[in-house]
């Protein structure tokens, strides 16, 4: 699988809200600006002065608002005195100079830019502000503007905030079929061998939604067999499942004191790891 899979799968990103996605660390999305691809990203600080704009997005009323930056060489050179200038002359020098700017931002929004003037207005408190190379530049928000950002495939699953996120995972021994009577049978002090153990390495289930092993992750799906894991709780990071994805290794041989037997999803049993005359086995110390 690959991370943008992992993490569709997962409910706290899959189901997250456009603006959440947007206000997320890891938040990057692939632009153009002019020649050049690259990646909009919020910007670490939120200029305080600023050209401010009013434009249309397909007649919806939004600020664009420009932070000072050499890439734009004559507003640079007359930024401390631009409010001398005329209307007019600034708005030409923003068409002449910002275009690859505004062309991004439409091509982001999908929606045709139009500039009204500028903005008696500057950015307001949830004005979004994003960086791209060595251009800032805040657009003010909206539902349209949320759900265009605001997009799973635009989160960076190598950021550290996605790569740190901690999911549980239990370690399978072995997985196998029981009759429907032997299981309601099942007593306190039965043994089941569990033929598996140090000749299968064992496998990751992560989230009860991932499976991981020496193929890689794999969605987990309930086959309706029988499931002996470990007891003990273990956790794994998205960055170790994504980097298990992509480099898949058999974990190593366990044999876990305590163990649980799992039926459809729920515990039918706990016991111990044992070995009966050399052979592993799953000894029920109590039933659920």
């Amino acid at each position: 699988m690959k991370p943008h899979e992992i993490l569709s799968m997962l409910p706290q990103w899959a189901d997250a809200a456009p603006e959440a996605l947007l206000d997320s660390p890891a938040w990057a999305m692939p632009c153009r600006l002019g020649e050049d691809s690259t990646v909009l990203r919020t910007a670490d600080v939120k200029p305080c002065d600023t050209l401010n704009l009013a434009v249309l997005l397909d007649g919806e009323s939004h600020v664009l608002s420009i932070a000072d930056s050499p890439r734009f060489t004559d507003i640079h050179a007359l930024w401390p005195s631009r409010a001398d200038v005329p209307e007019p002359i600034l708005l030409a020098l923003v068409e002449k100079e910002c275009g690859p700017l505004l062309q991004l931002v439409e091509n982001a929004v999908r929606r045709q830019l139009k500039i009204e003037g500028l903005a008696t207005e500057g950015p307001d408190a949830r004005t979004l502000f994003a960086q791209v190379n060595d251009v800032v530049f805040g657009l003010t928000r909206s539902s349209t503007v949320e759900a265009a950002f605001g997009q799973l495939r635009f989160i960076d699953c190598a950021h550290q905030a996605v790569r740190d996120t901690v999911l549980p995972c239990e370690t399978e021994l072995a997985a196998f079929t029981l009759p429907a009577a032997d299981l309601a049978s099942l007593a306190v002090g039965d043994a089941l061998l569990l033929p598996e153990v140090g000749t299968v390495p064992p496998r990751l289930v992560v989230d009860g939604r991932f499976v991981v092993d020496e193929n890689g992750v794999l969605p987990f799906k309930d086959d309706g067999r029988l499931r002996v894991v470990g007891v003990e709780a273990r956790a794994i990071t998205l960055g170790e499942l994504f980097d298990r994805a992509q480099d898949p290794v058999a974990e190593k041989s366990v044999e876990p004191a305590q163990l649980r037997l799992v039926a459809s999803g729920r515990t039918a049993a706990y016991g111990r790891f044992e070995r009966l005359a050399s052979h592993p086995a799953f000894i029920v110390e109590s039933l659920s």
